[in-house]
């Protein structure tokens, strides 16, 4: 049994205070990432400081028509947002398709953002996990990596899929993490919000010891455009994508005026796709131009033993959503 000291804080300032610079402390959200990793003893806090009753459960509209969420909203809180289900389909859509009803009443929007990954060799406490143990290796390069892993943005010392389907939503849209920390507050973008793994995967954020998300601000939404989530998986219940894909698209006719795509369950961060926009914008709508554009995304990908198969299921998951949006 290990011992921890315990928490609880009624505001940021006093969780930020709480928690000090130390990397071996960690706050308490909904705790269905942090509580897992507990028992299973890949996580080993010294402190831990519970953030439930700080007021961070609001939604709000700003005056220029960003979209304010605080980091306690819930995943289904969020998903069921009236403003949420009209302007950001595709948001509430990857919500619904993530994990269960009884998650996502516990996720937070916050905790959804610092999910931590769902690769067994991590989780299992005992292989080879440069994540877990600077320096020990990567035992999925060599290992089963059909699943869980990446095919886009690895290194030789991960390879890794980020797990949030929401947090590849928000990759299309555009985002600001807003955070508190001892240094005071800043704001991240979401772009820059997840690190690749390079040399350091066991850096997975850009958050610096001690810094609390206190809010995600969404980009206003694009006028006149259609959204929409794919998750590709094994199942189609509670399970993680094997290839994801948000696409919102704005048209003029049969013409694409403007598109973003973003992808999941290929990539070791959410992965944005700008060479896929680039190449939809200002073009007729068609199959051709989708698979065209489809493949641009896949063009540096990485593919090891078991998850060849990724890069075309990819590729599928922008088409088809493509497909279906422009044809709606």
């Amino acid at each position: 049994m290990r011992h921890f000291e315990y928490a609880r804080a009624d505001s940021a300032q006093q969780a930020v205070a709480a928690h000090g610079s130390d990397r071996e402390i960690s706050f308490l959200a909904g705790g269905t990432t942090l509580l897992d990793l507990v028992k299973l003893d890949v996580m080993q806090p010294d402190k831990i400081v519970d953030i439930n009753g700080v007021a961070l459960d609001e939604i709000e509209r700003l005056d220029d028509g960003r979209l304010r969420i605080g980091a306690m909203v819930t995943n289904t809180a969020l998903a069921r947002d009236k403003r949420v289900v009209d302007d950001y389909a595709v948001l509430s859509q990857a919500l619904l398709a993530g994990a269960s009803t009884q998650l996502r009443n516990k996720a937070t929007t916050g905790g959804n953002v610092m999910q931590r990954v769902r690769c067994p060799y991590f989780r299992d406490g005992v292989s080879d996990c440069n994540k877990r143990e600077p320096g020990s290796g990567c035992a999925a390069i060599g290992g089963v990596n059909r699943t869980v892993h990446a095919v886009l943005g690895t290194s030789d010392a991960c390879i890794a899929t980020h797990p949030s389907d929401m947090c590849v939503a928000m990759a299309a849209i555009g985002a600001t993490v807003e955070v508190q920390g001892p240094e005071g507050a800043r704001e991240i973008d979401f772009a820059d919000f997840h690190l690749l793994p390079g040399k350091t995967p066991a850096r997975e954020h850009a958050l610096e010891p001690g810094e609390l998300i206190t809010h995600v601000v969404l980009d206003a939404p694009l006028e006149g455009s259609r959204s929409a989530y794919l998750k590709l998986r094994d199942r189609q219940s509670y399970q993680f994508a094997l290839a994801s894909s948000a696409v919102i698209v704005r048209m003029d006719g049969d013409t694409i005026a403007d598109a973003r795509v973003a992808m999941g369950g290929v990539g070791t961060k959410p992965w944005r796709a700008p060479e896929v926009e680039a190449a939809l914008k200002g073009r007729a709508a068609s199959e051709q131009l989708f698979a065209d554009a489809a493949k641009l995304a896949f063009e540096n990908a990485i593919a090891y033993a078991h998850n060849g198969y990724k890069i075309p299921l990819g590729q599928q998951a922008i088409v088809r959503n493509l497909s279906d949006l422009t044809a709606a």
